[in-house]
């Protein structure tokens, strides 16, 4: 077991000692034993061991206490883990502090279909707030209703992501937020254009001196705003949030029962961790169609290196249930239908004989493996991604 570690010990047969009185008893009796570690490791927190077979009342004391003393995730190689927590105030540069009037500013901007070449497409056309910030379909319409490639994913938690994008092209929200106006096969806009129609909007003026200073209107001024408006956003009030806030009444136990699965069997955390569940790195599943012609190369499109070939970026799972289709490029309908994608150990493609040589044919990350997961399990799993 090693230390910081103990285990959570079942009620002795025939006793009547509730599982929640031994469990306190063993912490007790961890703090002697572990006395003279803590002196020399006291930073190390003392994770709960459960036995082979939980019961729902091992599991609600288990997590009864902080994430730092939850049983200890399974973690497949290479998994960069971040434990679970609350999600704090997303982080804004130096030269762009966020406030009250460059939000409102950025949230008008976001709505507002003259920032398209059409004057008819906004940010929101893409990123709703009645759905989760997604748009509902499998990849996006945009000028001239030519659809894109990938799916629109949720911007609710997008100030908490290290990179932006599926391909991670952006590393900032100020960068980010230019892309789609610019891009033809989204709202197809010429940067000087943009900001003459902004400018010519007599409206705007009072909106920008009270965000910037000044009246002047720029494109480095609006994507500050849009960026400013997406760093304060923040995915619903929903049982999670009162969960990891404290409240651990708030999930059932078919609910607590998913939460345990997605930390030890189901191995989710390997990659889905920290307050954002997402590890802000890239992954290929498998669903790269290479050669095929819904091929995407994901990753390699911007790094041209052959290993990122068929890699996309870990989305965040706060509020998933509402921001399906899922994967980038809205394959699966269902969270279910993503669950068992994982639980038969994801997609491996293999070579033509073309293509066996081929350098730049992508490898499905070893750390999709299958999962044996039970039908019980699947339906314990999905209902804890609904409380995300």
């Amino acid at each position: 077991m090693g230390f910081g570690q103990i285990p959570l010990l079942k009620t002795i047969p025939g006793s009547a000692v509730p599982a929640s009185l031994v469990l306190a008893i063993s912490l007790i009796a961890g703090a002697w034993a572990f006395d003279g570690v803590r002196a020399q490791e006291s930073a190390a927190p003392i994770r709960l061991v459960l036995p082979e077979h939980p019961t729902a009342e091992d599991l609600r004391a288990a997590y009864s206490g902080a994430p730092e003393t939850w049983p200890a995730p399974v973690l497949r190689d290479g998994a960069a883990f971040t434990e679970l927590g609350p999600l704090p105030p997303a982080p804004a540069p130096a030269d762009n502090p966020t406030t009250p009037e460059k939000v409102a500013l950025g949230q008008r901007l976001f709505d507002d279909p003259r920032l398209s070449a059409s004057g008819q497409i906004a940010c929101a056309s893409c990123h709703a707030r009645e759905l989760g910030f997604a748009d509902g379909l499998r990849t996006s319409f945009g000028h001239d209703r030519r659809r894109g490639r990938r799916n629109s994913p949720s911007v609710a938690a997008s100030g908490h992501m290290p990179v932006l994008f599926w391909d991670g092209r952006s590393d900032t929200l100020e960068a980010q937020s230019l892309h789609p106006i610019v891009d033809p096969l989204e709202m197809a806009g010429a940067l000087p254009e943009i900001e003459a129609r902004i400018a010519a909007e007599p409206s705007y003026a009072e909106d920008f001196r009270k965000a910037f200073g000044d009246e002047t209107v720029t494109i480095d001024r609006i994507a500050k705003a849009l960026a400013s408006f997406q760093r304060n956003l923040r995915p619903g009030q929903v049982r999670w949030r009162r969960f990891i806030d404290g409240q651990r009444s708030a999930l059932n136990d078919q609910q607590l029962r998913g939460l345990h699965l997605f930390r030890t069997k189901a191995a989710c955390a390997s990659c889905h961790s920290g307050p954002v569940f997402s590890d802000g790195k890239f992954h290929n599943l498998g669903l790269t169609f290479y050669g095929r012609e819904r091929e995407d190369l994901g990753r390699y499109e911007v790094t041209g290196l052959a290993r990122d070939v068929g890699a996309f970026r870990t989305p965040s799972l706060l509020s998933t249930s509402r921001t399906g289709p899922w994967m980038h490029n809205g394959l699966f309908p269902s969270l279910e239908g993503i669950v068992r994608f994982y639980n038969a150990g994801g997609a491996h493609p293999r070579p033509t004989a073309a293509q066996e040589h081929d350098p730049l044919f992508p490898r499905t990350d070893p750390m999709l493996q299958p999962l044996n997961l039970t039908e019980e399990e699947i339906d314990d799993l999905v209902a804890f991604l609904e409380t995300l």
